[in-house]
């Protein structure tokens, strides 16, 4: 076993002394709704996603009178310049000099290890902190002060670049207890790992696995420990938190896609004995022989095809031992001619037993699918009440811009979903599209779907038409709009909006178990598609005949302005006892659009922010807190209130840099404070409360 670095009490060498001492709080049984306790003890709060905890000390009224509490700089920044050989600066730049002379060595030349994507969001359980950092490292930090209690490191990017190619990712940890004594913390490595340590000590658990590791590559077909794709990148990891429920641990895995083979590793959800490592059981979202859903491969594709990955979140019904896994797109993104047939457990979600891994319901939300619509996000369960009715719901929100709300315990659906005729006309040599898609009759969608005139700018009227002239040469109509190759002097690929990127992505929603109304942060994004023949650009290597990623042009307006109609991004907020939306506001002014010269004049009210992705949302008693990336005193980023039934901001204030991950808020020694990731350089973990005058 790889020898592996540790930082624990007594062992601080050069950083921050250490608290002497812990008390351990209680542990209660895990809460389906909300965090209890003051605590946060799994990623979204509680196992059932809801993002929400009852805290009410920080409200409207003093929101904006919150403070620097304590920061923490992730520890990446020294072990990237240790990796490197280096000493250790603050200076960013001396860090990526030092590391790309090491690039041919260990990592593809532009895809060293990368500090500066700190998206965890962290736990918090009796006065300790606890998150992982891109690099795979797991931290305890004392939740009053931000003092490191201990750092542990498996070194796990000595294997490599992690899968995704150029992306080092993690987004938490998992947090589990025998109510005993026993405590454990379990995260995934960029190395295909899962890891699991004393939350005491961070000590690995010794009788855990090997080592306190489980080799997640171990059983998979055609997975080999080390194996690269084509651009040397790790073909699997873990960048998203464990779900641990009735003392099972599950764990998320990404693996490469945009692939240039048809075969794959297949992304199969296991469950694991949270004391042992033992693996209990495994579900087959690329069906095998003789298995539901393997008829939904023609010419036994199954046999090689890969993916249909849960490479974000759980959540779970600890009352109904059921697991929720919303799983991505099968091998190829946006070819299928390898693959024909509506590809189960692809794009699905999937209701499974915990304790024998078997399903109990599932729901396919992308029959066959060409657009990369993964499933980005775990659902969030809450009971409502429909027509007289109460319901154990999910509600799982997309990228296509759509929330699907089921009963949970049956997979029946609260209100109906239609299968819609949608365009199957395509000039991609073998390709079948699939003539119908699963579209929700109730909520309506939260954000723009598909391409239409009436979608596009239309400030002036010359405006409108610049935006109509940019998109004529290329593909374009409604969601689920076929992918279509270049053709001379015609369709220059295909615009797809949503984009792969989504309405939403992996910050999710929040939903408030008191009224059942659920938020959504979401945005207007779309890209164009152009897939190219890799057979020729690496001859001997590809077995697929196309894939994403080719040349070609983007349709784009003069001087920067937008080619779609604001909001940019926007929250909006649906009550899941009705499917109605109650309001939507845009998040953040649009400044670059809004004060652009060429309508600068028009005195446009706020248009939401172009971003990439919005900050994730946490809901508390009276609040609704995300972050925004303008508006500050300058103009930059700010942590923002709202009032959760009108939207509008009650509170802000100014951050150093752009949230990375989704904020949480937790309670110790009665002040309530709110914690949150920040890209500044290097990044870092911010916690705000009030001024002791404010409590």
């Amino acid at each position: 076993m790889k020898n592996v670095w540790v930082f624990s009490r007594g062992l601080a060498v050069g950083l921050a002394a250490i608290v002497s001492a812990f008390v351990l709080m209680g542990a209660p049984a895990a809460a389906q709704y909300g965090a209890v306790n003051g605590e946060w003890r799994s990623y979204g709060a509680d196992v059932g996603g809801t993002k929400y905890s009852p805290l009410d000390q920080i409200d409207a009224s003093n929101f904006s009178l919150l403070e620097p509490a304590w920061s923490w700089t992730t520890v990446d920044a020294m072990l990237s310049m240790e990796v490197a050989g280096g000493e250790w600066t603050s200076s960013s730049a001396n860090i990526f000099d030092a590391l790309q002379e090491k690039t041919e060595e260990l990592w593809r030349a532009d895809a060293h290890p990368r500090i500066f994507n700190l998206k965890a969001t962290p736990l918090m359980v009796g006065g300790r902190i606890f998150l992982n950092t891109p690099l795979s490292v797991g931290v305890s930090l004392d939740a009053k002060t931000g003092e490191p209690r201990w750092i542990y490191n498996p070194k796990s990017y000595e294997d490599g670049t992690t899968s995704m190619s150029v992306i080092w990712n993690q987004r938490g940890v998992a947090y589990w207890t025998d109510g005993a004594g026993d405590e454990r913390i379990f995260w995934g490595t960029g190395n295909g790992y899962l890891i699991c340590v004393d939350a005491e000590t961070g000590r690995p658990c010794a009788d855990f696995g090997e080592g306190g590791r489980v080799d997640l590559v171990e059983t998979l077909p055609r997975a080999t420990r080390g194996d690269r794709d084509y651009l040397n990148a790790l073909l699997y990891s873990v960048q998203s938190p464990p779900l641990v429920i009735r003392n099972v641990v599950v764990t998320p895995v990404s693996i490469a896609d945009r692939r240039i083979t048809k075969e794959a590793i297949p992304g199969w959800i296991r469950g694991w004995d949270v004391r042992t490592g033992e693996e209990l059981w495994s579900f087959h979202t690329v069906p095998l022989e003789g298995e539901f859903g393997v008829d939904t491969w023609e010419d036994d594709s199954w046999e090689y095809s890969g993916h249909a990955n849960v490479w974000s979140t759980y959540s779970g019904d600890e009352e109904l031992g059921i697991l929720y896994a919303p799983t991505g797109t099968v091998t190829n993104d946006f070819y299928g001619a390898d693959r024909l047939g509506a590809n189960l457990f692809s794009e699905s979600l999937i209701a499974i037993d915990v304790e024998t891994g078997e399903r109990v319901w599932h729901f396919q939300a992308v029959h066959h699918g060409l657009w990369d619509y993964d499933f980005p996000v775990h659902p969030n369960l809450i009971d409502i009440t429909v027509d007289g009715r109460e319901i154990k719901a999910i509600a799982q929100v997309s990228k296509q811009g759509f929330t699907y709300v089921f009963d949970r315990a049956t997979g029946e659906p609260v209100w109906p979903i239609e299968e819609r005729p949608v365009d199957t006309e395509t000039n991609v040599p073998g390709e079948v599209v699939w003539p119908t898609q699963p579209f929700p009759t109730k909520p309506a969608p939260f954000d723009g779907q598909g391409v239409s005139i009436d979608d596009l700018i239309d400030f002036t009227p010359e405006l409108r038409q610049m935006a109509i002239e940019a998109i004529q040469p290329y593909r374009w109509g409604p969601l689920f709009e076929p992918i279509s190759l270049h053709e001379d002097g015609g369709t220059q690929g295909t615009i797809l909006r949503p984009g792969t990127g989504g309405a939403m992505s992996w910050t999710g929603a929040a939903v408030d178990p008191e009224t059942g109304i659920l938020y959504v942060p979401s945005h207007d994004s779309y890209q164009m598609v152009h897939l190219y023949e890799p057979q020729e650009t690496f001859p001997g290597q590809a077995t697929v005949r196309y894939t994403h990623g080719g040349p070609g042009s983007t349709p784009r307006m003069p001087n920067g302005l937008p080619l779609f109609k604001p909001p940019y991004s926007r929250i909006t907020a649906i009550d899941l006892n009705t499917g109605d939306h109650i309001w939507m506001q845009p998040n953040g002014n649009g400044d670059d659009v809004r004060n652009h010269p060429a309508l600068r004049d028009l005195d446009l009210p706020p248009l939401g922010d172009r971003v990439a992705r919005p900050s994730g949302p946490v809901l508390t008693k009276t609040l609704l807190i995300t972050g925004m990336e303008s508006g500050g005193t300058d103009g930059g980023p700010q942590l923002v209130a709202r009032d959760k039934m009108t939207g509008e901001i009650v509170g802000a204030i100014d951050l150093p840099d752009v949230v990375l991950g989704t904020p949480m808020t937790y309670m110790v020694d009665g002040e309530q404070y709110i914690a949150l990731t920040v890209s500044s350089n290097p990044p870092q973990l911010l916690a705000f409360k009030l001024p002791s005058s404010g409590l």
